[in-house]
């Protein structure tokens, strides 16, 4: 640190006694100065004289009341003025008294604001120049009353020029914090979205493959003795179905890799190109799944393609879970205009999971269509079942222009 640094903490740190020796250099001005004579006859010159014990007085006076000029800026300046005026009417020749005025009219200015300033200052310099010409034993036009007009003038305005430049400073220093406090609000902002996102992977990852991995299982389980073939091929089901699920589990947590880790997969995240191998694995549960597609040709966004493929997937689940072991489910998918339509229905008896339930399923795809600015519908159908309509738009509408995913 260097040493104008370290004093300026001093004085931030200790103000009363940076402000007692300003007060005693100022005193130590003034007492010298009023041992000093000007004479104006033939040349200038100086001479050497003894001050008056009133000017004393005054000055001692004046440096005192300095102590206190960041506590009561206005009041030390109406004494300092005070005895300004009393030095200029009764000294002769007069001490420096002033210096102290001035002083205390450079605090104001820079701990108020500019019109306060000019005010207050004007005010100081008519006074204090208005007495000394008037009142003073020297003519109105001496050189003494035109530097008291002067030095006031400079002590407002060098007052006034400090306080816009702390001015100007701390308001770049509240920007760039503002600046600051901004990134990291985005910077968390976009780590929970992104935490929300690979929690809606997850889930919906786990939730279709245990699925399939618990109705597999009791299939085996059920046919074990009389039909061991049957029971075979549940398994393999059961045993493919777990190995999808833990690919899919790897590529997801992948992405929460550190830099110096291994690299994670980089296959394609899954979308309506899959869909036969996703209604596939239901029909292998035992699941009646028709599908009807009218996109053919149409060139999804990575994310609304990846949306869709996960509401499809969640919403057959959830057939397999909640609809019972004779439900049928119909699958649509179809452009219409600017958007793609998902639309799932079963005719199933079961209870769908709700809102309010404890499934976070209908949420995860709810947060999905959200995300993209698309609308979800879901709820039983009339004569029993449930249907799942979602739109997508195909265009991102977002507000920033970022992909959601």
């Amino acid at each position: 640190m260097s040493t104008l640094a370290r004093a300026r903490c001093q004085a931030k740190a200790h103000p009363l006694a940076m402000d007692a020796v300003l007060a005693t250099a100022v005193l130590v001005c003034m007492v010298a100065g009023s041992f000093v004579e000007p004479r104006h006859r033939d040349s200038v010159s100086w001479a050497l004289r003894t001050p008056d014990p009133l000017s004393l007085l005054l000055m001692t006076l004046g440096a005192a009341a300095l102590v206190f000029r960041r506590r009561a800026p206005m009041t030390v300046l109406a004494l300092t003025g005070a005895l300004s005026v009393l030095e200029s009417v009764t000294g002769d020749p007069r001490a420096p008294v002033a210096m102290s005025a001035v002083i205390a009219l450079y605090t104001v200015a820079s701990t108020t604001d500019r019109p306060t300033t000019w005010r207050v200052g004007l005010l100081t310099m008519t006074v204090l120049t208005g007495a000394a010409m008037a009142a003073g034993p020297l003519p109105w036009y001496a050189q003494e009353n035109l530097g008291i007009f002067a030095w006031t003038g400079i002590g407002a305005t060098a007052g006034d020029a400090v306080r816009s430049r702390r001015a100007f400073v701390q308001a770049i220093r509240e920007r760039a914090e503002k600046a600051e406090r901004t990134r990291e609000e985005e910077a968390r902002r976009r780590v929970a979205e992104e935490r929300l996102r690979i929690a809606r992977d997850l889930h919906d990852v786990v939730a279709h493959h245990i699925a399939l991995v618990n109705v597999q299982a009791g299939v085996a389980a059920h046919v074990m003795d009389k039909r061991p073939d049957q029971a075979k091929e549940a398994l393999a089901h059961v045993r493919e179905a777990s190995r999808s699920a833990l690919g899919e589990l790897r590529a997801t947590v992948g992405l929460l890799r550190q830099s110096g880790d291994p690299a994670a997969p980089t296959e394609p995240a899954p979308g309506l190109d899959r869909l036969d191998e996703l209604t596939g694995t239901f029909r292998s549960a035992g699941l009646h799944i028709e599908v009807a597609r009218a996109d053919q040709g149409s060139s999804l966004p990575a994310a609304v393609d990846l949306a869709a493929y996960r509401i499809i997937q969640e919403a057959l689940t959830n057939v397999q879970k909640h609809a019972g072991p004779q439900a049928k489910a119909e699958v649509s998918v179809v452009r219409v205009g600017p958007n793609v339509e998902i639309t799932v229905l079963d005719d199933g008896s079961g209870e769908h999971e709700t809102q309010d339930g404890g499934g976070h399923g209908l949420l995860g795809m709810r947060e999905r269509v959200t995300a993209l600015r698309g609308t979800l519908t879901t709820g039983p159908r009339y004569g029993g079942g449930f249907r799942v309509h979602a739109i997508l738009p195909v265009e991102n509408r977002t507000p920033t222009g970022e992909d959601p995913a």
